[in-house]
């Protein structure tokens, strides 16, 4: 039997309720491409393969890469790879051809977790939807308001690119082992209005960055060295990073860009 590995961040899913709640919002059926990110031990590997004609696992821990190929499952491609150096836009493209939904998936390894949601947004173009467990407080802070104190530089980028929701709330419980904190899954589809070039999302990087670089300052500090050229009205040179909109930010990566 397989030992969940602290190094890999592994805790399995092992609560039935959950699984199938999950399955449901994944909703697969047989002309969506789906790839699922550390599979484990199958908990929603199982019942995703029994609705889909094709799945992909990508999967990092070698001894579960071999688990995986031994079981010659029909449908089934075993990819030996770290999620961080994963081509998602390449896997993208070549499965989805002219047709069928495109989605990631999985129970992320909670300790790779915000890199990893960076990582995707690349290959956002091609991907029609990604469903994650995640640490609660990393959904809290992906889908925080402007104002609200978990409101922060991954809310703004992520919320830039995708439309997020938290969908559903997992107790330690439901895991082997149990992690210390909650677990939270989170739905995140690509924006349809994104329209940013490769320049402003750069900018938009950059503003954004310096605005969270010390959060109790304000930004007539944090963005001394941007406030000329974003004009920024007295009430935002008094406000602090979280105050400020996502639409406010995109506005400033414009002008930078420019």
């Amino acid at each position: 039997m397989h030992r969940a590995r602290k190094r890999f961040g592994q805790n399995f899913l092992q609560d039935d309720g959950i699984i199938y709640s999950i399955i449901a919002l994944i909703n697969p059926g047989p002309d969506m491409h789906v790839i699922e990110i550390g599979p484990g031990l199958g908990a929603l590997t199982r019942p995703l393969l029994r609705n889909l004609d094709q799945l992909d696992l990508l999967e990092i821990d070698r001894d579960l890469v071999a688990y995986w190929n031994q079981q010659n499952l029909e449908g089934l491609t075993v990819i030996e790879g770290d999620a961080l150096q994963f081509n998602f836009l390449e896997w993208a493209n070549t499965r989805s051809g002219k047709k069928g939904f495109c989605k990631v998936v999985g129970n992320l390894p909670y300790n790779i977790s915000s890199p990893l949601l960076f990582h995707l947004v690349s290959a956002a173009t091609q991907i029609d939807e990604q469903i994650f467990m995640l640490q609660a407080e990393v959904v809290e802070r992906i889908v925080a308001k402007a104002g609200s104190s978990d409101f922060s530089r991954l809310s703004v980028m992520l919320q830039a690119r995708y439309d997020m929701e938290l969908v559903l709330e997992v107790p330690p419980e439901a895991f082997e082992p149990q992690p210390k904190v909650n677990s939270a899954v989170v739905r995140m589809i690509p924006r349809k209005d994104f329209k940013l070039s490769d320049t402003q999302w750069s900018a938009l990087e950059q503003v954004v960055a310096a605005a969270f670089s010390q959060r109790r300052k304000m930004l007539r500090t944090n963005l001394q060295a941007f406030s000329e050229r974003l004009s920024l009205t007295e009430i935002e040179l008094k406000s602090r990073a979280q105050d400020i909109t996502v639409e406010r930010y995109v506005e400033w990566a414009k002008v930078l860009a420019s």
